[in-house]
């Protein structure tokens, strides 16, 4: 189990396994990496940075998101394989995803990360 301070809630990482990636499918949205975790992604691709910026990022304004690839009846991230149901960079997953489920969003979203995340406890 995580806990961490300033939530009331706790999360068994251990549910990913029977989850199928439900935080990575769903509404779009914005998947933000930073240029030292992109960078990392690239390398780990073996792509130049043009040919990775091109098949995989978005700009949004001044940062870069990950694409989004229609998914059942909304979208999963790029990385999703949709095979799988997981992460297919998981060990180089940028800090928005490695930091889920403990979101400021969430401390009042509870329902939703309820439904979202079945590895979450009150």
């Amino acid at each position: 189990m995580i806990y961490k301070q300033g939530f009331d809630f706790c999360f068994d990482e251990k549910a990913c396994v029977a989850c199928g990636g439900k935080c990575c499918v769903g509404e779009s949205g914005n998947i933000f990496a930073s240029f030292e975790e992109l960078e990392a992604i690239r390398a780990f691709l073996g792509l130049e940075k043009a040919e990775f910026v091109k098949t995989y990022l978005r700009k949004v304004g001044l940062r870069y998101s990950f694409k989004e690839c229609e998914f059942e009846n909304g979208f999963a991230c790029i990385f999703f394989d949709q095979r799988k149901k997981n992460c297919s960079i998981y060990e180089l997953r940028p800090k928005q995803c490695r930091t889920f489920p403990f979101w400021d969003y969430f401390k009042k979203h509870k329902e939703e990360l309820k439904n979202e995340c079945i590895g979450i406890y009150f």
